[in-house]
């Protein structure tokens, strides 16, 4: 393995990692301003940003994946 080829698997996994992180927020409610603001954090902090942005939950989740049923 050459130093290319790590070079290149870091690149696709950072790669990786910040799309992950965009999906993340998209399913956010946020506003413009704050959508930028997470996603240069998680642009800027290569290594440590998506996983922030994600373990965070800014603004919370924009719709519920499945409704909660309340038992009486």
């Amino acid at each position: 393995m050459t130093i290319e080829t790590v070079r290149l698997l870091l690149v696709g996994c950072l790669l990786g990692l910040y799309i992950l992180a965009m999906f993340s927020l998209r399913r956010r409610s946020l506003t413009l301003v704050q959508f930028t603001a997470w996603g240069l954090l998680a642009l800027l902090v290569p290594a440590l940003g998506p996983f922030l942005v994600i373990v965070s939950k800014p603004a919370g989740l924009a719709h519920r994946l499945s409704p909660r049923v309340s038992r009486r």
